[in-house]
């Protein structure tokens, strides 16, 4: 996608000074008032872009300290192409399932499930089945302040500012900006109630699979406007204004997530079936919540290798058990790419140990957040 150079208020070029935008700390605004007095400002200068945002518990650094706000299945730095081209089969296959359970449901839109291919990552990507090369983002400010506090551990949280092309239709296709856009409203039925809740949007770099050249072109800090820190309380709303609850953001008897929950558990047995799919799926949830504590106590996106180095040198995790962790990283690779070389009966125990690992590091921890 193309970078763009932020128009900025007098308050956050002070903020920024002879830097980017991304590389510094997130600007601290403690009021939703404040905050909307702050975008008014941003969309009055920046009138070429139309801002969207992404509310976030923390700012995610790479290893040069800058923001990285990349869609869910380029996450992690260092990522492989073998690795990358085995999530696109994943999101291939749950494509091919959304588009089956599409047709068997009688829900609307049967043909634009089956002929466009944004619109089945859309779906996937915000009903959170597998993840994609498209970013949740929404047009409302207030979503993204209820999304950035959900959750969060700490005191304050994070909204991105995002500056894109004008939405133009309900799939808009930006050849100049390499960037697509898909209005959620405009392309699920009325029997999908979160978009209308959420107001979400879909955005990614278009025709871009797990072949690229440069990883940082998929990178949404390109279009990065501002940043702000919120606090994390009820403080931060004060008098006529509030946070949307989490059962309004993800309501009940929505139809289209009653499908999706459905395919996400069908994947999950059709991808990993027997012994060696039990280790897979104990495997994904370790991994998951190793993901998730870094990336909230460091602020980075890191390879798995790396998170637990990271979990090893900070203290949480000892030696003996990075071992442990590293053979089981090795084990799960060979399986994914290898799986030829896998030796039988090995997966039982596997399996047994992760389960193992996972109640001792992180007993009772929530799943994270696509």
């Amino acid at each position: 996608m193309r970078t763009i150079t932020p128009q900025l208020t007098r308050e956050l070029k002070g903020h920024v000074g002879s830097t980017s935008v991304s590389r510094v700390a997130p600007y601290r605004v403690d009021s939703f008032r404040a905050l909307v007095e702050h975008i008014a400002r941003l969309s009055y200068l920046n009138p070429d872009h139309l801002l969207f945002y992404r509310g976030q518990n923390t700012d995610f650094l790479n290893k040069a300290g800058s923001s990285t706000i990349y869609p869910g299945i380029y996450r992690s730095e260092n990522t492989s192409k073998d690795e990358l081209r085995h999530r696109f089969d994943i999101l291939d296959q749950a494509c091919r399932g959304l588009v089956d359970r599409w047709a068997d449901s009688g829900l609307e839109g049967t043909r634009d499930i089956k002929q466009k291919r944004y619109v089945q990552w859309s779906i996937l990507q915000h009903y959170a089945v597998v993840d994609t090369p498209l970013l949740d983002i929404t047009h409302s400010l207030r979503v993204a302040c209820s999304f950035a506090q959900q959750g969060s551990t700490s005191e304050s949280a994070v909204v991105y500012v995002l500056g894109l092309p004008q939405v133009t239709n309900r799939i808009s296709i930006n050849s100049e900006d390499d960037l697509v856009n898909v209005r959620l409203l405009s392309i699920c039925p009325p029997a999908a109630l979160r978009p209308h809740f959420q107001e979400g949007f879909l955005a990614g770099t278009t025709d871009v699979t797990w072949d690229f050249d440069d990883k940082t072109d998929l990178d949404f800090r390109n279009r990065l406007i501002a940043k702000f820190e919120i606090p994390a309380g009820k403080e931060f709303w004060g008098t006529g204004f509030n946070s949307i609850p989490e059962k309004s953001l993800y309501p009940g008897n929505d139809r289209v997530e009653i499908l999706c929950r459905g395919l996400k558990d069908s994947l999950d047995t059709e991808l990993q079936a027997g012994e060696l799919g039990d280790f897979m799926k104990a495997w994904t949830k370790l991994e998951g919540a190793i993901a998730s504590t870094v990336r909230e106590a460091s602020g980075r996106n890191l390879s798995l290798r790396e998170a637990i180095n990271y979990l090893t040198e900070t203290g949480p995790v000892s030696s003996s058990t990075t071992t442990e962790l590293q053979k089981l990283r090795t084990y799960r690779n060979m399986i994914v790419h290898s799986p030829e070389k896998v030796v039988a009966g090995t997966a039982r125990q596997a399996t047994t140990e992760v389960n193992r690992l996972l109640n001792q590091l992180f007993p009772g921890r929530r799943s994270p957040r696509p």
